[in-house]
């Protein structure tokens, strides 16, 4: 801190032109002003040192921006600075120097000398010019007013200092006296010691005093303010105490009172499990001892809420009528026989074994087969209460086990929420979305569902909020998910899963007329006689404007020709409307989707295959050509590590029975082969491409022509063998879909056309196989 007391006079001829320069970077000397440093880099010693063993006199000057790493440059520092003359000088153990310095007037560097490890410069001593005039003295009048009136807001500021300040009678040493004291920044009091002229010097001062000024009284006020507050919260506390006591002499209940009678009440009206009972009556104790206006009141109240109320004991009915529920399943939803098999074997094994749990079922598939809304269906077919949550997105474990009481604002899970919100111990819980769970720091949301999806552990699920068991084994949790892969094993094998793969064209437009069309029509505001649609035009939305497994799309289609048929009867234009095959483009505009499977087949080297995605099946067409030239296999089309590696199984497979599938044997040494899979920017991957690979280059080298309408799908081997591959039925119904009459499997995917229905069986021709002779004999 600086030191402020009388210096001796020394003039400044005395001072030498030829100054060693000390850089400061948190404090800034005025002439005749006292103050303590510390230095410690080497240089910086190194140059006391030499002053002290000459004249005690060095130049100090205020370095531009923070303190420095590295080597200060001569632009990093001001141009003027304060001569000073060093007072005391000791040393510490640590290798530093701690000096006391008085300041003794202003210079300006001229140029610096460069034959020292340190700054040294010619400096030109700036004499005061003393001046006095009216003007001068108010300015200082006002000044002293204004600081001893800082000195008296200060508590760090002795007393004394006001009567130095009032015994100064030089107007420039006033000035730089209380430009050094008050708190400005090092900018501000550089800006004061660059002033030259005293009359401007003491205005620049008084403008930063009545700052500071400002600044004090505003502190000042907000203390007498926070002050005032605690003196109104004393005074009613002390009022509430008499209130209370005059309550009590009148025999009047508090409101504090009256509410923990009420807990109290729904306690035992509850009749809550023992355990939970306990913490609830300790909970209540608790805050029959707080103040209502503390915030731990409302924390405790809160809690109280939620224990007592959720649904203990409080259970719906289930509707054991296994026909009325059948035919609520068959309103609600066409097909999905799996799903609705499931649901009638468990309402059965409910009527003979009343105390039986609640399955975990987990509906797997691509979006718009009607996941969610079955769910729904469920519900209404049991006569359950129906909760659904959406675990898309969530990251954090505190979503499902809720947050811990010493949080603020704390919650319990979306589990605990949603049966309390449904109002029964045993609604149907949908946890939508579970195959987008995601995990960060915060934890594993995934791991903390393994307990509430395992009918041996949810019986006593404890949320962190409630700190008691809760039992959810009477609760009926069922999952929806796109696709298994990213579920975690452990909680994959808690459910049972069911996979609803998609619609085939008949039960679409059955789907279509019974549902989407209906509920589009009435919510566009149309009746029975607006609008009405030929089932060809139907056959044409599916196939001409949607690609899809599910209905979503289909249903997006018949809301647009809605909303044009809407606007043509509210524009007087029709009275009613038929939507049929031709005038259909009007509404939807022209035909999006058509069939490529019969002019891609059309030449040699091109082979349909089959190929799952998350969004259903799908045809994927494999293209081969030759050209001269012995650089070997080419593979494009954006394909993973399996697809080229049976892309160079299928080569080898041809090229090691070339003799007997009638290629010439230098046909290898001459041509170079590429492969292509259209659409190149999609990823594809899996060993399902083999066959069809293996045929499209078969084609291309005996150079026949692959029959039409046919596709294949299955994995090889070296030997010739035809593996079985997954996805059977979604890669069926694409074919279907596409208009595809013949389909080469292998032998040993048979058994997966047991879920494919009678009227697709019907449509379509399969041929099964284990050898790739015979898929080149049926294809070729």
């Amino acid at each position: 801190m600086t030191q402020h007391q009388p210096s001796p006079e020394i003039s400044t001829e005395k001072i030498p032109e030829i100054l060693p320069i000390l850089p400061l970077f948190d404090a800034a000397l005025f002439p005749k002003m006292v103050l303590p440093l510390v230095v410690m880099q080497e240089k910086s010693i190194q140059l006391v040192d030499e002053a002290m063993s000459q004249n005690r006199m060095i130049g100090l000057v205020v370095a531009k921006g923070p303190i420095k790493e590295e080597a200060y440059s001569y632009d990093d520092l001001y141009e003027i600075g304060t001569s000073a003359l060093i007072l005391k000088m000791a040393k510490t153990e640590d290798n530093r120097a701690q000096l006391l310095v008085q300041g003794l007037g202003r210079f300006k560097i001229k140029t610096y000398i460069k034959d020292k490890p340190y700054f040294q410069a010619y400096v030109e001593h700036i004499k005061e010019i003393e001046q006095k005039d009216k003007e001068i003295e108010a300015l200082m009048s006002n000044m002293v007013g204004q600081f001893s009136r800082i000195a008296e807001l200060s508590p760090g500021l002795p007393q004394e200092i006001v009567a130095m300040a009032q015994s100064i009678h030089e107007p420039g040493v006033l000035a730089d006296m209380v430009a050094s004291t008050i708190n400005s920044s090092l900018e501000e009091k550089q800006r004061v010691l660059e002033i030259y002229d005293v009359k401007k010097r003491l205005k620049k001062v008084t403008q930063l005093v009545n700052y500071q000024l400002e600044i004090l009284e505003l502190g000042d006020k907000i203390q007498s303010q926070v002050k005032g507050d605690m003196d109104k919260r004393q005074r009613e506390y002390y009022l509430r105490e008499q209130l209370k006591a005059i309550r009590e002499e009148l025999g009047e209940k508090d409101e504090t009172t009256v509410e923990v009678d009420e807990y109290r009440a729904k306690i035992e009206e509850r009749n809550l499990p023992e355990e939970a009972k306990k913490e609830a009556e300790r909970e209540l104790g608790r805050l029959s001892r707080m103040h209502p206006s503390s915030a731990e009141y409302t924390v405790a109240s809160t809690y109280l809420d939620w224990l007592t109320a959720l649904p203990w004991h409080e259970s719906t009915e289930d509707n054991l009528d296994i026909k009325v529920a059948r035919k609520i399943l068959d309103q609600d939803h066409f097909g999905l026989e799996k799903a609705k098999k499931r649901i009638i074997e468990y309402l059965a094994v409910r009527k003979l074994k009343p105390e039986s749990k609640g399955p975990i079922l987990c509906f797997a598939g691509p979006p718009g087969t009607g996941k969610t809304s079955l769910g729904r269906s469920i519900a209404r077919a049991l006569g359950r209460n129906f909760f659904r949550i959406s675990l898309g997105g969530v990251r954090d474990e505190a979503e499902i086990r809720g947050h811990r009481r010493t949080y603020v604002g704390a919650l319990p899970g979306r589990i605990i929420q949603g049966v309390r919100r449904s109002g029964s111990n045993n609604p149907v819980f949908m946890l939508d979305e579970i195959d987008k769970v995601g995990s960060d720091f915060r934890g594993d949301p995934s791991s903390a569902l393994l307990e509430v999806l395992d009918p041996e552990q949810n019986f006593s699920f404890s949320d962190h909020y409630l700190d008691v068991p809760f039992d959810l084994s009477k609760v009926m949790f069922i999952t929806t998910g796109n696709i298994l892969d990213t579920i975690p094993p452990a909680l994959l094998d808690r459910m049972e899963v069911l996979k609803l793969l998609g619609y085939t064209l008949e039960e679409k437009v059955k789907i279509a007329n019974r549902y989407l069309i209906p509920r589009q029509r009435d919510a566009h505001g149309l009746k029975t006689n607006h609008i009405s649609f030929t089932k060809g035009a139907v056959k044409q939305i599916i196939i001409g404007y949607t690609r899809e497994s599910g209905l979503r799309n289909l249903e997006r289609e018949i809301a647009t020709i809605c909303r044009g048929v809407a606007a043509s009867i509210a524009e007087g234009e029709a009275k009613s409307v038929k939507i049929n095959v031709k005038n259909i483009y009007e509404y939807l505009g022209p035909i999006r989707i058509t069939s490529e499977a019969k002019a891609r087949t059309s030449t040699p080297g091109v082979a349909m295959g089959l190929a799952w995605t998350q969004t259903g099946g799908e045809i994927l067409f494999i293209e081969a050509t030759s050209m001269k030239g012995n650089k070997g296999l080419t593979l494009t089309g954006h394909l993973g590590d399996v697809m080229k590696e049976s892309a160079t199984a299928a080569l080898s497979f041809i090229r090691s029975n070339a003799a007997s599938i009638g290629i010439p044997d230098d046909y290898f040494q001459n041509h170079d082969i590429h492969i292509h899979v259209p659409a190149g920017a999609i990823p594809k991957d899996g060993p399902s491409a083999g066959v069809t690979m293996l045929t499209a280059l078969t084609s291309l080298m005996t150079q026949k022509t692959i029959k039409k309408d046919l596709a294949m799908t299955g994995e090889i081997t070296l030997r010739g063998q035809v593996l079985p591959v997954g996805g059977i039925k979604e890669k069926i119904l694409a074919a279907h879909r596409a208009g595809i009459k013949s389909i080469i499997l292998p032998k040993w995917n048979e058994k997966d056309l047991v879920d494919i229905s009678k009227e697709v069986k019907n449509k379509m021709q399969f041929h099964f196989v284990d050898k790739m002779q015979e898929v080149l004999k049926l294809a070729l």
